[in-house]
């Protein structure tokens, strides 16, 4: 098999807009997690903790998105460089790690939106069961 050097390069942009995409998702989670902690203060309202503890398994899950999206963007580069270097077994290797790596985090963000999904719907079921 052989892997060109310009291979690799193909998930910069992919991994990039994914890394993004994770940050504005944890960035949102981290200014609800605020808000109802004030909400919290306030009123102490255990459904709110249940709340914020859904919201800190999300974001768990968002860092470890984030670790395994970093790690491919990483040994991209690393199979690139050792591409360059004509290393390209080893180069081949590490990119299928990147690859997997790249799976993971992918696989992570399926199971964090799933979460975020169940959550909306006890919302909605609680709205429905009020009508």
């Amino acid at each position: 098999m052989n892997l060109s050097i310009e291979t690799p390069a193909l998930l910069f942009s992919a991994t990039s807009l994914i890394l993004l995409a994770y940050t504005n998702r944890f960035l949102t989670i981290a200014q609800i997690v605020r808000s109802l902690k004030k909400n919290y203060d306030q009123d102490h309202n255990k459904s709110i903790l249940i709340e914020i503890k859904n919201l800190n398994q999300r974001i768990t899950l968002i860092r470890y998105m984030q670790l395994f999206g970093v790690l491919c963007l990483f040994l991209s580069v690393f199979a690139m460089f050792l591409l360059f270097l004509n290393y390209e077994t080893i180069g081949i290797y590490v990119f299928g790690v990147s690859l997997l790596s790249l799976l993971i985090s992918l696989g992570i963000s399926f199971w964090e939106i799933s979460i975020s999904v169940n959550a909306l719907r006890i919302h909605l079921k609680d709205l429905m069961e009020e009508k």
